[in-house]
Parts: structure tokens; sequence; C-alpha cells
């Protein structure tokens, strides 16, 4: 039995068939098992192939986690890792937002967020918009369970601190710009102390108003109030600068004119100084004659019309002096020393010496 054996095994060998007339090098049929194991093996070496590289993006960065212990994977690109026992989780680095006080979607108002109170005891509804990215991708992970519901928390903290110790005109109008700043640098301030791995980017308001409508109307009354104030003093600077040049022109006119009549003044009284003391000198050299002269041209301006005789001391009119320049009449001297009028109209009059 064990020689018939290996005869058929040699025949088979050599191509022969064997008694039962089969051939003797036709191929094996394979088990089940086997091309189970086959495919088995083809899945795993897909699986393995598939987790052993990752990769991340320009705005992204990685998390590589080796049996617990992390490591930030910053380059983007293609990267390997170790099959099930290396683990990447991925974090977006991209400027991100979120809003305090509005829902972004619906743009209602969350009062429970934006309702607040200024330093003069008014209410307020103030809404604001936080940007911020993630600068540490593991600390961002795991320093704390949710770096953003932090980062909400000390927001608004600090805003409603910061709003606090402002009047509500400046939250509504002008202190803006100056409420933004302190509150970002109070934002950062906090940030570095916990170092959860987030970064503040910017912080702005978008809407500031009051909560009712009759108190939007009543700020609304006191802004117009403010902006005729600010009109009014406009209007007053301009016509204040209008007018002070004009005014300014006029009074050095009147300066420059006082001063001209002053100098004419001056020249005048010094002019007749000199007259008076020119007539002293003379009058010192012949007093009587002076003092006569003086009398006649007083008596010219007094009575304008009045005929100047002269008589002698024997009695004897010698000499007429008429002043023909302020009665406008001509005399003729008669053959005994007097003089006749042509219209024979003036009265005369004597004087002695």
């Amino acid at each position: 039995m064990g020689f018939m054996n290996k005869d058929s095994l040699r025949n088979r060998r050599n191509g022969f068939e064997t008694m039962d007339g089969k051939n003797a090098d036709s191929p094996k049929k394979m088990s089940p098992l086997r091309i189970f194991g086959i495919v088995a093996a083809v899945i795993v070496v897909l699986i393995l192939a598939a987790n052993s590289t990752y990769e991340i993006k320009e705005q992204e960065q990685a998390v590589l986690i080796t049996l617990g212990r992390a490591q930030a994977v910053t380059s983007p690109g293609l990267h390997f890792k170790i099959p099930f026992i290396q683990k990447v989780r991925k974090v977006n680095t991209t400027i991100q937002g979120f809003s305090i006080g509005y829902d972004m979607d619906t743009n209602e108002t969350i009062s429970d967020e934006s309702l607040m109170i200024t330093s003069d005891f008014n209410f307020i509804d103030v809404d604001f918009y936080v940007e911020y990215r993630y600068s540490d991708p593991v600390k961002a992970l795991y320093a704390s369970s949710s770096p953003l519901d932090i980062l909400r928390n000390i927001s608004q903290s600090c805003i409603r601190t910061v709003i606090g110790s402002y009047p509500v005109d400046d939250v509504l109008t002008t202190g803006k710009n100056e409420i933004q700043a302190t509150i970002r640098d109070m934002i950062l301030s906090r940030l570095e102390d916990q170092d959860i791995g987030i970064q503040l980017v910017n912080i702005t308001i978008q809407d500031s108003q009051p909560p009712t409508t009759e108190v939007m109307e009543a700020f609304k009354a006191v802004e117009t109030a403010k902006q005729g104030k600010e009109t009014a003093l406009n209007n007053a600077n301009k016509y204040r600068n209008e007018q002070i040049p004009s005014a300014e022109a006029k009074a050095d006119a009147i300066v420059k004119e006082a001063e001209a009549q002053k100098t004419e003044r001056v020249n005048e009284a010094t002019a007749q100084v000199a007259r008076f003391n020119a007539m002293y000198e003379e009058y010192i050299k012949n007093p009587a004659v002076t003092r006569q002269r003086m009398f006649f041209e007083a008596m010219e301006d007094v009575l304008p019309d009045l005929k100047v005789i002269i008589e002698s001391p024997d009695g004897d009119m010698q000499t007429i002096y008429p002043l023909e320049s302020f009665t406008g009449s001509q005399t003729t001297e008669t053959d005994n020393g007097t003089s006749r009028e042509n219209n024979n109209s003036a009265a005369d009059s004597s004087a002695e010496e």
C-alpha cells in the first residue's frame, strides 16, 4: 500500500496519470482560510499606510501625541507618524471671532450680555466683537478644557469693569476709541496671566445705545443740543475772528489819527510859543508901540467895522488909520488931515493914545 502511494506520487511528479485517471500535475485549490488571511493582511497594510501620514495646511498647526506626550508641529505639509501609537490633533490658527451682546446669526440683542451701567448710573446697551487666534496649539488643547469660554468670560468681565468707569456720554459718542483700547489692554494682561495658548487680536464696539426708546430719544435730544452748542460756538468763533481784525484796524487808525493830532497840536503850540517869544522880545525893545499895535490888532478882531483915527497929542488929527479890509469901503484923505468915506455910511470912532 505504501509502495503504491510512492508510485502514485512519482507518477504525478513525472506528469503521468494515476490509476484513477487524474493528471498528476493539476494545481491544488487554495483553501478559504488562506484567502481570508491574505485579504486581512492587505487590509492591515492599507490601514497602517493610511494612519502613518497626516497633512498640515497653511493656516493650521498640529499637536503630535506620543503615548500621552504632546509636541507641536507647526510646519505645513505632509508628515509621518507611528500608527496606533502616535495621534494628531489639529488647531486652526487663522483669526476668528465671536460677538458679545448680540447674536451674529440673527443680529438680535442678548440683554444679559449687552446691558451695562455707567459711572453716572445710566443703563446702556453695548455690543462688542472679539477677534482672537490660537498662538500655542499645545496649551490651547491641554492648558484648559475650553480656552474660548475663558476668553469670553475674561472679555465680559473687562468690558463691564471699563464701561462702569466711564460716563454714558463717553460710551455713546467721543470715548469709544479710548474705551476699546483700555479693554484690550486689560484682556491682554489677564490672558498673559492665564497662559492658555489663545491670543486677543482686537476688540471693537459694534454699537452702543440706550436700552429703551424713551431714553434713546432723550439721548438723541441731548446729542442734538450738543451739536447745536458746537455750531453756535463755531459761529461765535468765526464772528470773533472776523471782527477782531476789523476792530484792531479801526483802533490802529484812531491811534494814528490821535498821534497826528497830537503832533499837530504840539507843533502849533510850539509855533505859538515861538511867536509869543518873538513878540515879547519886540515888546521889551519898545513896550509902548508894541502895546498900542497889539491893541489895534485886538480891536480889529473884536470890532471889524471900527474906524480908527489917530490924533496927535495937541488935538490935531494928523493921521487916519482906516480898516478897509474889514469894512470893504474906501477912504480919501482931506486937506486938513481927515479921511472921508465915499459911501458916507460908516460911523466914526476915535481913540486916544
